[in-house]
């Protein structure tokens, strides 16, 4: 583990393998831990940098003292990877951390070769909406469901409703003991995350990705990401989509070898 510091802080971070330096940014109550079933098969070909975002883990963060917003995390990104001095980086994000990842896309287009966007997390603003039933709960009804329970200590409580809400029924219960673990020492991000002030995705900001991008999504995936993911990608230009079969949200570590090798085709065109 190494860390960097940026916008007065210690990022920590993973480095593995060399090459074109790829750069990947976890989703909610995820760390720099999340991308360890693709480590190996990325780091062949690319130099893979996992930084692990302000407030999450190894920083043992206990929900208060601000600075977790949304805007403020897509600044630490861009000083980041500002910072590695590596000239344009390839990036990769994963639900939250395809929307931070979609937000330096638009407002940075000059630090990135190429993006990645798995299933990125947010809300579609009226110029992109379109109706849906049977859709999940909203993320921030969700969010602060969870973060409720895990204010008053119950932290498996709080990451099973959030979990169970986007995935269904047992979706917690199916997390392997070191999935859960990372999630528990993040589970208090949560409490950021209820006011974290996320903007919905516009057509216009779509519009403004420049660099080409790939929408990387799972067949089996419910609710409302399946939406946004088909919406962002008709509306970004130079974008392509792959579809992850058999896999959910999670397909990172549900079908590594596919999640992998569809991220390794799209750098190497």
């Amino acid at each position: 583990m190494k860390y960097l510091r940026v916008n007065d802080y210690d990022m920590a971070f993973i480095e593995v393998g060399r090459g074109a330096p790829l750069v990947c940014v976890d989703g909610s109550l995820g760390d720099f831990r999340t991308w360890s079933p693709i480590l190996g098969p990325l780091s062949r070909t690319q130099r893979v940098i996992t930084p692990s975002l302000r407030h999450f883990f190894p920083e043992p963060w206990d929900g208060s003292g601000g600075r977790y917003t949304i805007a403020q995390h897509v600044s630490d990104l861009t000083a980041f990877i500002t910072a590695l001095d590596a000239g344009p980086v390839d990036l990769m994000g994963h639900s939250r951390g395809g929307h931070i990842a979609f937000r330096v896309a638009q407002q940075r287009p000059e630090l990135l070769r190429r993006l990645i966007l798995a299933e990125p997390g947010g809300e579609l603003d009226s110029s992109l909406a379109i109706v849906e039933t049977g859709a999940a709960p909203t993320r921030t009804g969700r969010v602060a469901a969870a973060a409720k329970k895990i204010a008053l200590g119950d932290l498996d409580g709080g990451l099973k409703a959030f979990f169970d809400g986007a995935g269904g029924e047992g979706t917690w219960e199916r997390f392997s003991g070191s999935n859960k673990q990372e999630y528990r020492d993040n589970a208090r991000t949560l409490l950021g995350q209820v006011d974290e002030q996320r903007q919905p995705f516009t057509r216009k900001d779509a519009e403004a990705i420049a660099v080409p991008t790939l929408f990387v999504g799972g067949e089996r995936t419910t609710g409302t990401l399946p939406v946004v993911l088909r919406v962002l990608a008709q509306a970004v230009r130079n974008s392509r989509t792959v579809m992850i079969p058999n896999a959910s949200h999670h397909m990172i570590r549900q079908d590594p070898v596919r999640t992998s090798a569809a991220v390794v085709e799209f750098l190497s065109c």
